[in-house]
């Protein structure tokens, strides 16, 4: 069961990311302060739900939460950072939207950088036990698919709508065809070392 509350005094803003393992596109994240009283009997770990299931909770989570960002950093800022450092990039940007006060952030995950001066707890599996990374999980995954979707009309032979970025077997293969497309991250190892890319 996934526990509204971290705090009992004030509803703390949830932060999660998607894309992080990702070879293509931007790394996305979310943040979201639920309401008081918020409970949905699907809303769980957006890995653990079906695009059908997640598409639903992103429409409910969105009508019901008037406090939530989305933010993407892009490939070319991920591979100046560094994925961890963009990850954080991308939480601080959303939580950069919530337009009122954030008395305490949850972060799913065992590591973040600090928002300005407001606390902050990390949790491990987060997006399994509370509500609000829950549904900053469900937001970030889904708004990273939908760009995804777009970006693979632009390079539909990445397949990127169905692989969304990530090191499938066949994505893969593509890049070893094609090579490389402006939202692929150079930093990562695109290929096993048996293939050489021009960058």
């Amino acid at each position: 069961m996934i526990l509204q509350k971290f705090l009992q005094t004030a509803l703390e803003a949830g932060t999660d990311e998607a894309g992080r393992g990702c070879l293509a596109g931007p790394v996305t994240a979310a943040a979201v302060i639920l309401p008081a009283g918020f409970a949905h009997s699907t809303l769980t770990d957006s890995k653990k739900l079906n695009p059908v299931q997640r598409n639903g909770l992103r429409t409910v989570i969105e009508s019901s939460c008037p406090h939530f960002g989305i933010a993407h950093v892009a490939p070319g800022e991920i591979d100046d950072l560094n994925i961890l450092n963009a990850s954080f990039l991308a939480m601080h940007r959303a939580l950069d939207q919530i337009n009122c006060d954030i008395p305490h952030i949850i972060v799913d995950g065992n590591r973040f950088a600090p928002y300005g001066n407001i606390s902050h707890t990390c949790i491990v599996k987060g997006d399994a036990k509370f509500m609000s990374i829950a549904a900053a999980s469900v937001l970030a995954k889904t708004h990273r698919d939908a760009l995804m979707e777009k970006l693979h009309d632009e390079y539909p032979m990445y397949n990127w709508k169905r692989n969304k970025g990530y090191p499938t077997k066949e994505h893969r293969a593509a890049i070893a065809k094609y090579g490389l497309s402006p939202y692929h991250r150079k930093s990562f190892k695109l290929l096993p070392d048996q293939y050489r890319l021009a960058l």
